[in-house]
């Protein structure tokens, strides 16, 4: 008998602990082994319906919870409170170790190990995905990711030719994909760049293609914030496709300081030659070519990932209603979407055999706040004829996401949807109809790598401040010392009294010549803060070593969960539950306190 492989043993022991693990359940809780499989489904559990569904004690949906028929299991005879004795406590911390333990021999990764990668999905707002009745996509840096240097290189090549033939000077100008990162605000009065923090106070700021000092930025922004609403100052980077128009744009600032662009254009501040970016850049979409090019040759622009198809393949068996809802048109959409999905769909199926519902031109964002007329696609030409209610399976165009709820008989929450631009998908959205959103972030995955590569210099930088701010203050109490002295009157201490002049203003002394040595030390390192994702930026999702940025902001606040590519869900389930994490507060620092004074008088008592 030939002796047994490694897989084989493995294999062996990954049944032996799965049979252990279920043993101790009531065998009927997982459908009884020796019953028909067909029946499992039927007679063991139960879906808690829209109209029976409660709110459990995190305030989310119970829609789409499995139960367990009890009166099945009385048929039985098994009492499944009975079955399950012992603390609650130490059954769960039991079976939490030993699900685990299966999981890893299984392979299959548990759900925090697969938040705590660059792949991971990431929660805002606590979301229970089995409540989700649909799930709907953007397409364009969504479903399908570009090639940033390909895509956004040839959009940018598009935009300086219809430049050229309006007659300004871009010879010798090449896309720079790494000038500009997403989150990033135009200011078109100023013809700058800049990167706020979470509450619009401006951190960092190009003027054309030059980086200003800090100084600079205090002087010219010290009295200004980033306020989105006035759309006549501020352009805001929702998504990958600002990244040609604000390359585009800044060089084209350094081209009109230089003195390069003629008189023949007219008198052009910023905010014109903004608009006459904006004007080339839309006639690159607009007249088509572009998309042409993209259609003739997809390989070369689209980046393709086996995973996608896979991940809503298990949600549309899950029971979800997949839509598409872009804005693209039919004959780009197909094109692009048979070649991105069909090769990775089993049994012959097609990218169309996924959706319940495709929406193309969807003209957003106005989709989610008005109604347009309804198209229906009757023929894979395109050809379209005008209809009032869109049906399950159909390919439509316009219409508006009140049309969608009313045809699929789902409202608000109970919908999910994906995409990639702040404002025309998530938050548009979120505030019209309030149905729960995710963002797409493709560079989410090159951000997290970056700072698991960074932690050591930050941890320094920490460990620096940490010290400046000990030694400052001991520097501020003889401050303050020499002050009440030089007033007559007493310090705070008796022990500071009683320094003589001398002493007192040689140690003031030799602390700040710390600080100030410490300052030389700190200061370059907080510029290279995140310079491992972008030299001129830093990192995309903060504002400094410790505050969070404009664009991290945007996403907290509309985005319920976040991830880097939708086929991320495929390492979760259709069923997951995503619980946000704890948010620290300022003053939250007591609990820390109070957990390392309780920890020290353990130890005291364990000693003793």
């Amino acid at each position: 008998m030939p002796c047994p492989n490694i897989l084989q043993l493995q294999l062996t022991q990954t049944r032996k602990k799965r049979d252990s693990f279920t043993s101790r359940i009531p065998v009927t809780s997982f459908g009884c082994r020796s019953m028909d499989a067909k029946h499992v489904g039927d007679d063991v559990f139960s879906v808690t319906s829209t109209s029976k569904y409660d709110v459990d004690y995190l305030g989310e949906s119970t829609k789409g919870d499995l139960n367990l028929k009890i009166d099945h299991l009385e048929a039985f005879g098994i009492d499944g409170q009975a079955a399950l004795s012992g603390p609650i406590e130490e059954l769960a911390r039991t079976e939490a170790q030993e699900a685990e333990d299966l999981l890893n021999d299984l392979g299959i990764p548990s759900p925090s190990s697969a938040r705590n990668s660059p792949r991971g999905i990431f929660c805002s707002r606590t979301l229970n995905l089995r409540s989700i009745s649909a799930i709907g996509y953007d397409m364009d840096y969504t479903l399908m990711h570009y090639n940033v240097m390909a895509w956004e290189g040839r959009a940018y090549d598009y935009c300086m030719d219809n430049l050229r033939n309006m007659g300004f000077p871009v010879d010798g100008l090449a896309f720079d994909p790494d000038l500009v990162i997403r989150g990033l605000v135009i200011d078109k009065h100023n013809g700058n760049l800049v990167k706020a923090d979470r509450f619009g106070y401006i951190k960092r700021a190009m003027h054309g293609t030059k980086m200003l000092s800090t100084q600079a930025v205090s002087e010219m922004y010290g009295r200004e914030l980033v306020d989105l609403r006035k759309e006549s100052r501020w352009e805001f980077l929702n998504t990958l496709f600002s990244v040609s128009e604000a390359v585009a744009y800044m060089q084209m600032v350094d081209r009109l300081d230089e003195g390069a662009i003629g008189p023949e254009l007219g008198t052009l501040d910023y905010k014109g030659l903004y608009k006459a970016v904006g004007k080339a850049l839309f006639r690159a979409h607009v007249e088509g070519q572009l998309k042409s090019e993209i259609m003739s040759k997809p390989e070369l622009f689209v980046e393709p990932d086996p995973e996608l198809p896979l991940a809503l393949l298990d949600q549309k068996e899950a029971g979800k209603k997949l839509l598409l809802i872009t804005n693209s048109d039919y004959h780009y959409t197909d094109k692009m979407m048979r070649h991105s999905f069909n090769r990775f769909l089993p049994n012959d199926m097609g990218w169309r055999d996924l959706f319940d519902m495709v929406i193309v031109s969807a003209r957003k964002p106005e989709f989610f706040q008005m109604s347009h007329p309804l198209y229906e696609v009757v023929t894979g030409e395109g050809l379209m004829r005008p209809c009032f209610k869109a049906r399950t399976g159909g390919v439509y165009s316009g219409g508006s996401a009140q049309m969608i709820e009313s045809s699929l008989n789902v409202h608000g929450d109970e919908i999910l949807y994906v995409g990639d631009h702040i404002y025309t998908d998530v938050s548009q959205s979120k505030v019209h109809l309030r149905w729960r959103t995710a963002l797409i972030c493709r560079e989410l995955e090159e951000e997290y790598n970056a700072l698991i590569n960074s932690r050591g210099n930050r941890a320094r930088l920490v460990e620096l401040i940490n010290q400046k701010e000990v030694v400052g203050d001991l520097f501020n109490q003889l401050r303050l010392s020499l002050q009440r002295r030089t007033k007559g009157r007493p310090a705070q201490t008796l022990a500071a009294t009683n320094m003589d002049d001398q002493e007192l203003t040689e140690s003031m002394q030799k602390l700040l010549v710390v600080m100030q040595r410490l300052d030389q030390k700190i200061a370059p390192m907080l510029e290279s803060d995140g310079e491992l994702f972008n030299k001129r930026w830093g990192f995309l999702s903060r504002a400094g070593l410790w505050d969070k940025s404009h664009l991290m902001r945007q996403i907290e606040k509309y985005a319920d969960i976040y991830t880097s590519r939708v086929s991320n869900f495929l390492h979760y389930t259709p069923f997951m539950y995503f619980r946000s994490q704890e948010q620290t507060l300022a003053h939250d620092s007591y609990s820390y306190y109070c957990s390392e004074v309780n920890g020290s008088a353990s130890a005291v008592k364990n000693r003793s």
